[in-house]
């Protein structure tokens, strides 16, 4: 144990500071120590938090200008929330952290003997960014089990782009079922099938089936969406396989009280334009949406520590990368197990871990010890399916119904990113709770000729 502390204590040699210049505008950094955090989700922003007090430049690199609550990212998808409910600019840090500089950028490379990453951006090309501590918090993208050609015609949910593009398939299928006078065609058109029935294949089945019994309710002339059909297929022998089985069944049959079909115990064999194959029997369908895996972002692969058959980092016990000194990784892309048990890639893990490990490296730069390895407190786990019945799960506390879905309705509100967001959200989901009606059942245009803008002209 004392090797280990004394390996992350490890402070990098003294480096010139890169073409990137000082992170805080008219402040001299030539003494501050540089660290470097990659990814502006739960576990990035919570450790740029933590450092608020730290004498020490903060610079938070990610490719989007915004972070995501993503609990509520299903509810973007079928057209509950319009996607600035959900989302805060990452600059909005910046403006109230000084010592936090943000950059619009991906991050290439990583070189843990220069101890530097670089990162490309559209307008400037890659940048050579040093670093004492660096902090990878890059979450995860869907995988499709070694099936990538699945992803063209079945999109996943991780991302404000993912949730319009599901939107926009969801809502141009009735659109086309409307529009044909082909019977066959308008039943492909009106089969959703989701694959994977995770708490997000479970929730976004769950507000689709309710937004095809309600909201769609009376606007098309020639079809009715009521009669949806909507598969939930899942690979396992249950749904929602992190929830005890009492939890889980009955989650399950009020999915099927909503009308959605649940299949457990098939794999999906093949995805194509004409709907899904799965236990060797087609299901057609016009949108098939991926709820089933996650991957690890490719940075990860860059700092070459040890991993799982995941892929995820296999951390020490003070969220350190072995073997590379003052490099630590937070969030999906970890492997940690604490007393016994391995943490699950959920946003309060992310927030305690992002949390801790700032809080470790500013202890290390006072010259103090970690107070203790990490541990994580699980507060519980919950799962909304539909309107007024949701699932909760601490320990040996097991709820469901409606006043677990009240409990989940005021957490999720008071977890959103800022005041106007929490408003915003509270108005629209009380339209929808009395009215049934979406106001966000937009399909984007493409642009016009001419008008693409071009970045970095």
């Amino acid at each position: 144990m004392s090797e280990m502390l004394q390996d992350i204590r490890q402070q990098a040699p003294d480096v010139a500071r890169p073409e990137y210049g000082s992170p805080v505008a008219g402040t001299s950094s030539a003494r501050r120590k540089r660290i470097v955090i990659v990814g502006a989700g739960f576990a990035g922003i919570a450790a740029a938090r933590a450092l608020k007090r730290c004498d020490v430049d903060v610079v938070l690199i990610d490719r989007r200008n915004h972070y995501i609550f993503q609990p509520l990212l299903y509810q973007v998808a079928t057209a509950v929330l319009a996607p600035s409910e959900i989302a805060a600019p990452i600059r909005q840090l910046a403006a109230k952290q000084k010592n936090v500089s943000v950059m619009l950028a991906e991050v290439t490379g990583v070189d843990s003997n220069s101890r530097s990453v670089d990162a490309s951006s559209p307008a400037v090309g890659i940048r050579r960014i040093q670093f004492d501590y660096l902090i990878v918090a890059t979450g995860m993208r869907p995988s499709y089990f070694g099936h990538d050609e699945f992803a063209r015609y079945a999109p996943g949910l991780k991302s404000l782009g993912d949730a319009e593009t599901i939107r926009a398939k969801i809502l141009s299928a009735y659109e086309s079922a409307d529009t044909t006078d082909d019977e066959n065609e308008r039943a492909r058109q009106m089969t959703f099938v989701l694959v994977g029935a995770g708490p997000t294949g479970v929730e976004l089945a769950a507000s689709l089936a309710q937004m095809a019994t309600i909201t769609m309710r009376g606007q098309f002339r020639r079809i009715d969406p009521a009669k949806s059909s909507i598969v939930l297929i899942e690979g396992g022998k249950r749904i929602l396989p992190t929830f005890s089985e009492s939890l889980a069944k009955k989650a399950a049959s009020r999915l099927e009280e909503l009308g959605v079909k649940v299949v457990t115990g098939v794999k999906v064999e093949k995805v194509d334009e004409n709907g899904v194959i799965a236990d060797g029997k087609r299901i057609p369908s016009a949108t098939v949406l991926w709820t089933a895996g996650v991957a690890v972002s490719p940075i990860v692969k860059l700092l070459g520590a040890k991993t799982d058959r995941a892929g995820r980092v296999l951390v020490g016990p003070f969220m350190n990368a072995p073997d590379v000194a003052g490099v630590f990784v937070v969030g999906d892309a970890t492997s940690v197990v604490c007393d016994g048990r391995p943490v699950p890639g959920v946003a309060q893990a992310a927030i305690q871990q992002g949390h801790y490990v700032g809080r470790l490296i500013s202890r290390q730069l006072k010259g103090r010890e970690p107070k203790r390895p990490f541990r994580y407190f699980d507060k519980g786990n919950m799962a909304v399916v539909g309107k007024n019945f949701a699932i909760l799960e601490s320990g040996r506390l097991r709820m469901s119904g409606f006043v677990t879905w009240l409990v989940w309705v005021f957490l999720h509100l008071m977890a959103l990113p800022q005041l106007q967001n929490r408003r915003r959200v509270r108005t629209q989901w009380l339209w929808s709770y009395f009215t049934g009606q979406r106001s966000s059942r937009l399909i984007p245009e493409p642009p016009s000729a001419g008008n693409t803008p071009e970045l970095g002209r």
